[in-house]
């Protein structure tokens, strides 16, 4: 893709950020699990965790999201970039459908609107992590901007 920046001065604070991300959604999952483990696996009882609702289903779902993202960050060479983007866009279309069934009984991961906004920010940081993180050896990277510009000047 042409036009996705690579080799971002800033590419490590957006990696960090992205494993950032993965750290949030495995705290949220191990909370999440301990605060419902007397439920079942889709219960809509409201329980809370880090001020949001969800139930055991989405906190198993939100440990294994977080640590894919985070282990794709550790590892490095452009899988954190792929995979910040996919999961990024998943969670958006994850977020859209719960808030359109929030108050209907196919709400079977429990959320609230508070879990719905904290999901769409969470992916959206994820989108940009993986849009500016990725990395290309020097001859294949490209002039940087500011050498572009210069030329056509």
């Amino acid at each position: 893709m042409a036009h996705t920046p690579v080799n971002h001065p800033l590419r490590p604070i957006y990696r960090a950020l992205g494993a950032l991300t993965g750290v949030y959604f495995i705290v949220f999952g191990i909370v999440g699990i301990i605060v419902n483990a007397g439920e079942g696996l889709f219960g809509n009882d409201g329980g809370l965790v880090l001020g949001q609702r969800a139930n055991m289903f989405w906190s198993i779902v939100a440990l294994l999201v977080g640590a894919i993202v985070l282990a794709a960050a550790v590892l490095g060479r452009n899988s954190d970039t792929v995979v910040d983007k996919y999961f990024g866009w998943g969670l958006v279309g994850v977020g859209a459908y719960e808030l359109a069934v929030l108050r209907t009984d196919a709400n079977f991961l429990d959320w609230s609107v508070a879990t719905v906004v904290v999901t769409w920010l969470l992916a959206l940081v994820l989108i940009m992590a993986g849009q500016y993180s990725k990395v290309a050896p020097p001859s294949r990277a490209g002039a940087p901007r500011q050498e572009r510009e210069a030329q056509n000047a």
